[in-house]
């Protein structure tokens, strides 16, 4: 086969997303990327240059019988490797790291192959090597036709993808859809429902960050929280530190946290992970986050969703949830008392806002799909 046929596009081709698998329990709510995932090839298989689209196991030690669970509501069939190389016109890297060999090869009988990095890898990478941590991004060597990422990454990720992968980079619509809210929220108990219910007199907050990188903790929104407590002592019921449970021992942590007053005055918790449409309904009202060079995040479109005040710092989310800016905790605890004396009155314009901006996010709708089919046809043109 001659270089130029090979560059050439099919009218129609066979697209795969990589997805790590390893043996035993996963779950869709574990990290954001298993449902980035998920919404790509919901969007994949509405383009009409895409013949189809699988899920392609790999990097873990399971295979498509150990994703059967974990995946058993998937859209499109998992294949594995070995079946992808003969298969697919185009792979994606993405919850999975290819290996080089298999990418050189895959190259040399035309497939082109796009890396998608959600994550924010420059820090990540930074952190696990200064800190001696387990390695996260390899660079392997393997050939890439293009970098996808998202615009919350365009200022710390983008040049570093780019001189690292060796390939130009481009900035592709972050994709959210609730379709695995809304399975977990049909699971819910009976008598609990997911949404944002007004008239309490105090609220219960929850915080979200996962706390196992810089980019998303939980210090400004528990400062935040501290802020709100001095200015009204009775707006607080609870406040919900969720992924902190590992980290409420240690000497650090346990120290700024029990500086705070609403800690001393018995309104904080500390707990693991847990689904958001799994907890929020008994236990929150209102989430406040906070995020440095990440802010597009599921658990934003998640609280906005279900009509929950969300108290943020993000540039990158229209005008939607209750703002404040960069570090500044003191105007988050004024956020979070504005909420609260606004956001039972304003319920219906803050949905309705709230679904303005989450249906850009929609992996189906036109434009998405359109953005996403255009990108695939540049790598074939540019080849």
């Amino acid at each position: 086969m001659s270089k130029s046929s090979k560059s050439r596009m099919p009218d129609r081709i066979n697209v795969g997303v990589s997805i790590y698998i390893r043996k035993g329990e996963q779950s869709l709510w574990e990290n954001g990327i298993f449902q980035n995932c998920l919404y790509l090839v919901m969007l994949l298989k509405r383009s009409p240059r895409v013949k189809n689209t699988y899920l392609v196991t790999g990097g873990g030690d399971g295979g498509p019988e150990d994703a059967k669970r974990f995946l058993q509501d998937s859209p499109v069939p998992l294949i594995d490797m070995e079946t992808a190389t003969s298969k697919l016109d185009v792979m994606i890297e993405m919850s999975a790291q290819l290996n080089r060999e298999w990418s050189v090869k895959f190259r040399e009988r035309g497939g082109k192959i796009i890396t998608m990095r959600v994550g924010n890898d420059y820090v990540i990478d930074i952190e696990r090597m200064v800190f001696n941590l387990q390695h996260a991004l390899l660079i392997s060597g393997a050939p890439y036709d293009e970098v996808w990422t998202l615009p919350e990454y365009e200022k710390s990720c983008a040049p570093y993808f780019q001189t690292l992968f060796r390939a130009p980079v481009k900035l592709m619509p972050h994709l959210w859809s609730p379709i695995v809210l809304d399975r977990e929220a049909a699971k819910l108990p009976e008598g609990q429902t997911f949404g944002y219910q007004p008239g309490r007199r105090r609220w219960r907050v929850g915080i979200f960050e996962p706390n196992v990188c810089m980019v998303k903790t939980s210090y400004i929104p528990m400062l935040s929280c501290e802020v709100a407590h001095r200015e009204n002592p009775d707006m607080l019921e609870r406040v919900w530190a969720f992924n902190t449970f590992k980290l409420k021992d240690h000497a650090a942590f346990s120290g700024f946290a029990n500086s705070l007053d609403y800690v001393r005055h018995g309104l904080g918790n500390f707990e693991g992970r847990f689904p958001f449409a799994q907890i929020v309904p008994s236990h929150v009202d209102a989430v406040v986050s906070h995020q440095w060079e990440n802010p597009q995040n599921y658990v934003y479109y998640e609280a906005l969703h279900g009509g929950y005040p969300l108290i943020h710092n993000s540039h990158l989310i229209d005008d939607t949830g209750y703002r404040y800016h960069d570090f500044d905790c003191e105007e988050g605890g004024r956020a979070l008392v504005r909420a609260f004396a606004e956001h039972d009155e304003n319920l219906q314009s803050y949905r309705a806002t709230a679904s303005k901006f989450l249906r850009k996010l929609d992996p189906e709708s036109e434009e998405n799909v359109r953005i996403y089919t255009e990108a695939i046809e540049s790598v074939y043109a540019r080849t």
